[in-house]
């Protein structure tokens, strides 16, 4: 069978129309971090949106496998970045520390936390915890029909309304709610849907004095950085390994400023 060029005709350029496209997307309008615990059905996120032809590596200097895809929606390209499964963003292991450092210094447009529909309240944790670093969250409640078997409900409009960013129940495995999904990384990407996520105010005046400080310091020396208030956060409560970034001068050097186009370059992926 003879393939056809791309036209203004296909289905890429149809407003609305949705295309996976597999690995290694070198040019594309928005970037994609998904995050979640293990166990949450992630990667059958991940595959229903590339639709499963990713490239599987591991991240620079690391023995974590990544995975990279992306599609097209509504004109536009996403690119995809599948982070480590991991609890938490404090960095205890080499899975947290690449989590972390991609959503504080990868700048992607829109963060999707993968979470559990039958164990909820423990996948908050890193829900929260993402909403300290980015506005732009889309919440991916997962299993919803392992939930109901459970004979568990979820009232996911007011999840998302104490949360303050959508919450879009599915069932990954049978595609349900997918399109949904999509549909809002396209409306929080593109500015459509202003996201508006919980943060916790439990800190004292002093400590709030002292993380401002702190974030005017690191501004000064390191002007481009995003999330400084969160790095500041992050000193107060001991993090060596943001500490040493800091005395050595090479915060965010060490971490993952290298763009995607870069490291397709550098390790000579080839296009799909």
């Amino acid at each position: 069978m003879t393939k056809m060029n791309p036209c203004d005709n296909c289905a890429a350029h149809t407003p609305g129309a949705f295309m996976r496209h597999g690995i290694n997307m070198t040019r594309y309008d928005y970037l994609v971090a998904l995050a979640g615990n293990p166990n949450t059905g992630k990667s059958t996120v991940f595959n229903n949106l590339t639709g499963l032809k990713q490239h599987t590596g591991n991240w620079p200097g690391k023995t974590v496998t990544r995975a990279e895809g992306g599609f097209t929606f509504n004109q536009k390209k996403f690119k995809i970045v599948d982070l480590p499964g991991t609890y938490s963003l404090l960095s205890t292991s080499t899975d947290e520390e690449i989590a972390r450092d991609f959503l504080l210094f990868g700048k992607p447009d829109v963060s999707v936390v993968v979470i559990d529909a039958t164990r909820v309240e423990r996948n908050l944790n890193l829900v929260l915890q993402i909403l300290e670093i980015t506005d732009r969250v889309v919440v991916c409640l997962n299993l919803i029909d392992e939930a109901k078997r459970h004979n568990l409900e979820i009232d996911d409009r007011q999840l998302a309304r104490d949360l303050g960013v959508p919450v879009v129940p599915t069932a990954a495995r049978g595609k349900r709610g997918m399109d949904t999904l999509i549909q809002y990384i396209y409306d929080v990407a593109s500015g459509t849907y202003v996201c508006k996520p919980l943060r916790l105010k439990n800190i004292t005046t002093r400590t709030t004095h002292a993380v401002d400080e702190l974030t005017n310091g690191i501004l000064e020396k390191f002007p481009d950085i995003p999330n400084a208030r969160w790095i500041a956060m992050r000193l107060l409560e001991g993090d060596q390994r943001i500490i040493d970034a800091i005395r050595s001068g090479s915060l965010g050097v060490d971490q993952v400023y290298e763009t995607i186009e870069e490291k397709s370059e550098q390790y000579g992926y080839e296009n799909v």
